[in-house]
């Protein structure tokens, strides 16, 4: 029986026995049973032993009863009311809508420090730093106003940042842990939105099975459900990933490589027909902003695409396309940079002219830095790893310049 099974037969054909697997993955655990019980001193079926039933032996389904779980299950009650509760005092004009950062980022912040245990003087500071910033937007009037409108604007930048030092735990400095950062944020917002769009489906069901005996309960329901469930939801979300969901990291990367050629295809018929038409962004103010939103969106594509690369040192058509899109953005950047100039000369200093020209230097100079880094990569005088790093050696520098836009800049102006 043992010369008929065709594993046993293919021991020494490592090719052959991934071709076997990869064709039918159910047929081959089945004859591989068969093959252990026979030649359980095998070290090719020792391998394969571990790839086949690891997930089984150390993961295994989430249980219910596991620390782990019970905290995340905390932390996402406790997000659900904060949330409620801040929408209560923003309902009464008492507090600024940006609270509602506080609703989510604080309780991801903690729960990737249950998960990633940093050493004591970085939970120290990310809870000071949580508290500080808490209280100084609350100090700020509630007045309209360019200074304290840009503060709420970029306060969530700096605390995502804030929330990275907290994933990345011991490991901030390491190019690879704010890489994992970044790849997370792709899988979050897939997960995010796929369990959004499940909560939006039971939301409409609930209100029409309501309607239909009578009972009207949409305003109850969305300032106590929907509002509860968006803020737990996010830390659910981010319990499923840290739990290796392979949803989310197996359709990541394909997202990637579908959507850079698509936002490139967009891009240069945008920029076509831009010079079609005549559009001038130095006298034009709201063309200038949709070419700075066009730029913000391209950079986080082409960032979403660089930390979904891996480690593969080969060379693909996506990088081709990544490499077009980041030159194409350094085009744009630098003709909104241009104009930015031109406005503040000929129109003066404001605190939106500043704060736009301060975010556009800082990613005129990243997209130099990583178009370097990729030339010389598909030239290959460089690695993949120098590209990534031209990627995540500039994440801090993006949180202090939001940190000081938000925290400066209402004592300035």
């Amino acid at each position: 029986m043992e010369g008929n099974n065709p594993i046993v037969e293919n021991l020494a054909n490592p090719h052959e026995l991934e071709k076997m697997y990869r064709k039918d993955p159910e047929a081959f655990k089945k004859s591989f049973l068969s093959a252990w019980e026979q030649n359980q001193d095998s070290p090719v079926l020792a391998v394969w032993h571990e790839r086949l039933f690891f997930q089984e032996e150390s993961s295994g389904n989430a249980s219910f009863c596991s620390r782990d779980f019970l905290f995340m299950g905390l932390l996402a009650i406790l997000a659900g009311l904060s949330t409620r509760i801040i929408l209560y005092f923003t309902e009464q004009s008492a507090i600024a809508p940006i609270n509602f950062v506080f609703g989510i980022a604080p309780f991801l912040a903690a729960y990737f420090i249950h998960k990633k245990l940093p050493e004591k003087k970085i939970r120290y500071i990310i809870g000071a730093v949580f508290l500080v910033s808490a209280l100084y937007i609350n100090l700020l009037p509630l007045e309209q106003k360019d200074s304290i409108n840009l503060a709420y604007l970029h306060l969530p930048v700096f605390l995502w940042v804030l929330v990275g030092l907290a994933y990345t735990g011991n490991e901030y400095g390491l190019g690879s842990a704010r890489l994992s950062y970044l790849k997370f944020n792709g899988e979050f917002a897939i997960i995010y939105t796929s369990m959004g769009i499940c909560g939006i489906i039971l939301s409409l069901l609930t209100i029409s099975l309501f309607q239909y005996i009578g009972l009207s309960i949409e305003d109850f329901y969305f300032a106590n459900v929907v509002e509860f469930g968006a803020a737990a939801l996010a830390i659910v979300a981010a319990y499923l990933i840290l739990r290796n969901l392979k949803l989310a990291k197996n359709i990541a990367p394909y997202l990637a490589k579908i959507f850079s050629p698509l936002v490139l295809a967009t891009l240069v018929a945008y920029l076509i027909a831009v010079v079609w038409v005549g559009k001038n962004p130095f006298l034009d103010r709201n063309f200038l902003l949709s070419f700075n939103i066009i730029l913000f969106i391209v950079l986080g594509v082409t960032i979403y695409s660089i930390s979904e690369s891996g480690a593969d040192e080969r060379k693909t058509i996506s990088d081709y396309i990544n490499c077009a899109l980041i030159m194409l953005s350094l085009v744009i950047d630098t003709v909104a940079l241009s104009a930015i100039l031109f406005r503040l000369t000929s129109y003066g200093i404001t605190p939106n002219r500043i704060a736009v020209l301060g975010v556009n230097i800082l990613i005129w100079a990243n997209l130099i830095w990583i178009t370097l880094s990729y030339l010389r990569f598909l030239r290959n005088k460089n690695g993949v790893s120098i590209v990534q790093d031209s990627v995540t050696k500039f994440l801090p520098v993006y949180g202090l310049w939001a940190a000081f836009v938000t925290f400066a800049f209402p004592l300035i102006f």
